[in-house]
């Protein structure tokens, strides 16, 4: 994924503000809030580190167990007539249905961003 920032397991999203002429992020599929900003890509990347671990301090000092980020594997029950519609649009595209699936799942995402 594109814009993404990955440390110690937690993947934040990254956007810029040309107004402000700043980088800042989010720590994504976690319920907590965690973000970070900087002026440059390295600042950037510091501030996200330190977010990390300042959020894992946080939790180790109060006896909380870290909210895990999503694990990226997803389970879905869908219709046996769906399911052959997908697999036969995955073929049909050259791709396996987890690919597929994947791909048209992102692109519905950036759709509406």
């Amino acid at each position: 994924m594109k814009n993404t920032l990955t440390y110690k397991g937690f993947t934040a999203r990254i956007e810029f503000d040309s107004d402000d002429n700043i980088f800042f992020g989010r720590v994504l599929g976690v319920s907590d809030i965690i973000g970070f900003h900087g002026e440059t890509v390295s600042a950037l990347t510091a501030d996200f580190h330190n977010a990390i671990d300042h959020y894992l301090e946080v939790c180790r000092q109060r006896g909380e167990k870290p909210k895990k980020p999503y694990s990226g594997k997803l389970t879905l029950r869908i219709s046996p007539d769906v399911h052959a519609d997908i697999a036969a649009a995955a073929a049909h595209n050259g791709k396996s249905i987890n690919k597929w699936v994947v791909e048209t799942l992102e692109q519905a995402i950036h759709s509406h961003g």
